[in-house]
Formats: structure tokens, C-alpha cells, sequence
């Protein structure tokens, strides 16, 4: 396995909408690769080849928040950047809620964003660095003002901090069933669906670190009731248990991880 992997930060400017930028070129044998659930959109422009899934195989794209793996296939060879968006990165570039692009990928063309001028400009740059430049360039010619429902963006802050859909209500001075609805339709996934993803992603980030913990401390320190539960919440999330996961796709993740940082 070969694998080239750089991190970047975004322009200050930009940091609300984007909290980093992942350069990739890795060779390895053909296979799948599960993109797993998190906080952030995921704003993919390949620099060679294209982004293989179900929905159909992509140059450019942008895949909203979700709840279960999306499969990628690929034939051993994939090259090209990933920009993780927050939720409010959807209305600041591309003039929608998240929930609009819940559960699903779409290319960039049809949300009006030039998606052949940002390839082009990238496959051109020579380095890492002169891509993430190039992305701050054309998405910070497409920002626009943004406007959020105060409840909605405090409950988002809230349930990050951990705390729990009863909470959330009560401070807001909403019912539950109004908080979800509101919270669902800004963001396409219910508060109690958000922050099952949301302790999944600090368990898979546990996992990936530098001192990999035993899962039964990744399950106590996440909130997991049991390890059963752990397993359970993590197959559904995942497809697979964290086991399974470690086994099949960890030598790549911490592959990636562990290669050059680039930030400014």
C-alpha cells in the first residue's frame, strides 16, 4: 500500500464553513472503502479518476450528512482532495440547508458551483499547497451571507457538548417533537439520530489516534452502555463491528493519519 496523505487548513476566512482540507493519492489493491458518518459534508473533487457509488461515479461531488456507510469502489488508484464542510458551509456556498443534501451525493454541477474550473484548477497546481490555495480561492468566491435559526444552531452547539434532546428542549423552550422537526429539517437528520453519529465519530476518532485504547475504554469513554451496545451502534453506523472495521480498514486509515501535515 501506498499511501500519500495531507491535511490543510482552510483560510481563516473560510474556517466557518470548512474545517479542513484532505489531500489523497493512495495505490492499493482494488477494492471498497466505507465513508463512514460525521458531523461534516463532504466536498470531494478528484484529481484523477472519479469517485465510484451506487448513485453513480463522480468527478466532483458533494454528499450530505448520514447515518450509514457509504461504499466506495475503487480500483486500487484514488487522487484528489476532500473538504470536510460543517452544515453551514451548504447555505454559504451553495445557498441550502444541509438537510437539503441529507443521505445523498450529488456532483457539484447541479448545486451551481463550477465544478470544471475547480478540478481544472487542481489537476494544473503542482503541489498540495497550491491546491488547498486554489480551493480558497473558488470557494471564497462562492461565499454568500448566511442566516440560521438561532434555536437551531444552539441546539447543534449543545448536542456537540453532549447534551441530551430533553436538554435541548427545555433550554430552547421548544417541545421535543418541534425541536426535531426544526433541527431535522436544517440539518436532514433528527437531534437523537445527530448525536448517535456524533458519538460514533469521537469513538472512530479514538480508534484512529497514536495509543489505540481497548474498545472497552473507547465504549466507557464515548457513553456506550456496554460493549454490546457499542457493537450494535457501531454496525449500524458502520456496517460492520469495530473489529471488523480495524481489520479491513485501519492499516489505511492510520496510513493516511500518520503522513505529512500541512496547515497554515
Amino acid at each position: 500500500m501506498d499511501v500519500e496523505h495531507v491535511v490543510g487548513a482552510p483560510h481563516p476566512r473560510l474556517r466557518p464553513f470548512v474545517t479542513r482540507y484532505s489531500g489523497y493519492r493512495l495505490r492499493s489493491e482494488p477494492g471498497i472503502h466505507r465513508g463512514l458518518p460525521s458531523r461534516s459534508l463532504t466536498l470531494v473533487v478528484t484529481v484523477d479518476g472519479t469517485v465510484d457509488l451506487d448513485q453513480g461515479r463522480f468527478a466532483t461531488l458533494c454528499g450530505g450528512l448520514h447515518d450509514e456507510a457509504v461504499i466506495i469502489t475503487h480500483d486500487g488508484f484514488q487522487h484528489g482532495v476532500q473538504c470536510d464542510l460543517t452544515p453551514l458551509g451548504a447555505r454559504a456556498f451553495f445557498g441550502l440547508p444541509a438537510g437539503e443534501l441529507a443521505a445523498t451525493t450529488v456532483g457539484l454541477d447541479t448545486l451551481d458551483a463550477p465544478a470544471g474550473e475547480l478540478r481544472e484548477r487542481l489537476q494544473t497546481a503542482t503541489t498540495w499547497r497550491d491546491r488547498f490555495a486554489q480551493l480558497d480561492l473558488v470557494l471564497g468566491r462562492l461565499l454568500r451571507p448566511v442566516k440560521q435559526q438561532v434555536e437551531v444552531a444552539w441546539a447543534w452547539q449543545r448536542l456537540a457538548a453532549g447534551a441530551t434532546v430533553g436538554e435541548i428542549a427545555a433550554e430552547v423552550g421548544w417541545s421535543r417533537q418541534h425541536l426535531s422537526a426544526r433541527f431535522a429539517a436544517e440539518y436532514g437528520l433528527t437531534p437523537k439520530v445527530m448525536g448517535r453519529v456524533m458519538r460514533f465519530e469521537r469513538a472512530n476518532r479514538m480508534l484512529r489516534g497514536q495509543r489505540r485504547p481497548t474498545l472497552t475504554e473507547v465504549a466507557a469513554a464515548c457513553g456506550y452502555t456496554d460493549q454490546a451496545h457499542f457493537n450494535r451502534d457501531w454496525r449500524a453506523l458502520c456496517g460492520a463491528t469495530p473489529t471488523e472495521w480495524m481489520a479491513a480498514e485501519l492499516p489505511f486509515v492510520q496510513g493516511g493519519e500518520a503522513s505529512g501535515v500541512a496547515e497554515w
